[in-house]
């Protein structure tokens, strides 16, 4: 007598691609805006000089490594949230949110009483001596960039939560406003009133103010999956902060870490000359031109793969990963190709000096190459282990590609083999290479499948 083998049926898939669609697209979207902030600053005050220039690009990269703290505790409470969707269980992924805006906001005030403190001091402690009219503007854009640092924070952890409601679209219409204010307030202030720095770091505060109180009006909604209500009654919640913290300590050390390799590759960078400063800066804008599809995905994942995990279906976390790994290859030769062939008259925006100019040029031909080849293996794939909790893997993959192959290679090949500015954006990218290969392995196998974040 034959017997009938009982087959489990598939579960039903927990994102359709119009889902996915309406989940990536606006956060490319949104991802551009944010980097065309960066660069908008930057582009508009060249007008005042190379020094000022020089200046911002500085700053931005103290900048960023102070934003990240905040910004994987953001990524923590998204983790958390998601996972408590994906489980159906929405009065602990809300009240993970609570505990996540006011973790997030003490956190930046903490660093922008630091930033505003330390200002000068921090400034040579990163950078060493720099010539008078860079210092000054630097100090000037680093005192204005720290006051909007709790703004920030919050828009972070509130843009976090809407990403892990699968809503991207809120993130992405308030990244158009600031970026409307932002422009407006830099032609009223750097061209109007001749403010030159000041004026670009005083627009970029206001934006910035503007879109935490925005997205917190939104966030009291309660027919949103997640909201928050009742924020100066708070509690803290040693669980739920532990569950955020899982995630949001090894991903804030990670991304610590990384922009710390940065600042000491920038510090070797000033070594080189203004030139060299200048023309990092237009590649750090360039590039970040490129890599915006890979990040908006990666931020995707971070909700996609969370919800899987929460519902125990690792299946299609897995599946997912693939599939939208490959997509980012896809529209990443896309952008890539199209920056290389546009370099020339991008370079011409900035208006600096035709060494500098020649310097970025030769940077981002090479990048591009090595962008479509390794970066979403290295900065999109690892955000999927986070999201089932792996921080801790990516983490020290982090820790040990960076200070071996960012930072070493970049005094060997930039300094010791005097290959300059071009030298250490190869070590780069020899760390990508490193890094993907790592993750990659990881993904194949199964042990990022047993990481806990929720009980």
């Amino acid at each position: 007598m034959e017997t009938v083998q009982q087959v489990k049926p598939q579960a039903p898939p927990l994102f359709t691609n119009k889902e996915l669609t309406r989940l990536i697209v606006p956060l490319v979207i949104e991802q551009f805006l944010a980097v065309t902030v960066g660069m908008v600053d930057t582009i508009m005050v060249a007008t005042v000089g190379e020094a000022a220039v020089s200046g911002i690009s500085l700053v931005d990269a103290i900048n960023v490594l102070l934003i990240q703290v905040f910004a994987a505790l953001a990524t923590g409470g998204a983790v958390v949230a998601s996972q408590f969707l994906g489980r159906r269980d929405r009065e602990k992924a809300c009240a993970s949110a609570k505990q996540l805006l006011w973790v997030t906001t003490g956190m930046a005030i903490l660093l922008a009483v630091v930033a505003l403190v330390g200002n000068r001091h921090i400034l040579s402690l990163c950078f060493g001596r720099l010539e008078p009219a860079v210092l000054e503007n630097a100090a000037t854009y680093f005192w204005l960039s720290a006051l909007s640092y709790p703004f920030l924070g919050i828009y972070n952890a509130g843009a976090a939560l809407f990403r892990s409601m699968g809503n991207s679209k809120v993130s992405m219409a308030i990244a158009f406003v600031v970026n409307c204010i932002n422009i407006g307030g830099n032609a009223i202030l750097i061209y109007g009133l001749n403010w030159g720095v000041a004026g670009a770091g005083t627009a970029t505060l206001v934006s910035r103010a503007v879109a935490a109180i925005v997205i917190l009006i939104l966030l009291h909604h309660q027919n949103n999956p997640i909201y928050v209500t009742n924020l100066l009654s708070f509690r803290p919640d040693k669980h739920l902060i532990q569950s955020i913290l899982r995630v949001g300590i090894p991903n804030g050390v990670e991304n610590g870490v990384f922009q710390v390799g940065k600042l000491l590759v920038a510090s070797l960078i000033s070594t080189f000359g203004t030139a060299a400063i200048a023309a990092n800066a237009i590649c750090n804008n360039l590039g970040s031109i490129s890599n915006i599809p890979g990040a908006a995905i990666g931020l995707g994942l971070v909700t996609v793969v969370g919800q899987c995990v929460g519902a125990g279906d690792y299946k299609q976390a897995r599946r997912y990963t693939k599939e939208l790994t490959l997509v980012a290859y896809g529209v990443m030769l896309f952008t890539n190709i199209a920056v290389a062939l546009l370099v020339k008259p991008l370079i011409a925006f900035y208006n600096v000096s035709p060494e500098a100019s020649q310097m970025a040029w030769e940077v981002i031909m090479v990048y591009s190459i090595t962008c479509i080849i390794a970066w979403p293996s290295s900065f999109t794939v690892p955000n999927a282990l986070r999201a089932a909790g792996d921080a801790k893997f990516t983490m020290l993959v982090a820790l040990f590609s960076m200070w071996i192959f960012r930072i070493g290679f970049s005094y060997v090949l930039g300094s010791w083999l005097q290959m300059g500015l071009f030298g250490t954006w190869l070590a780069m990218e020899i760390d990508w290479v490193v890094r993907s290969a790592f993750f990659l392995v990881r993904f194949r196998g199964t042990k990022w499948q047993k990481a806990k974040v929720i009980d």
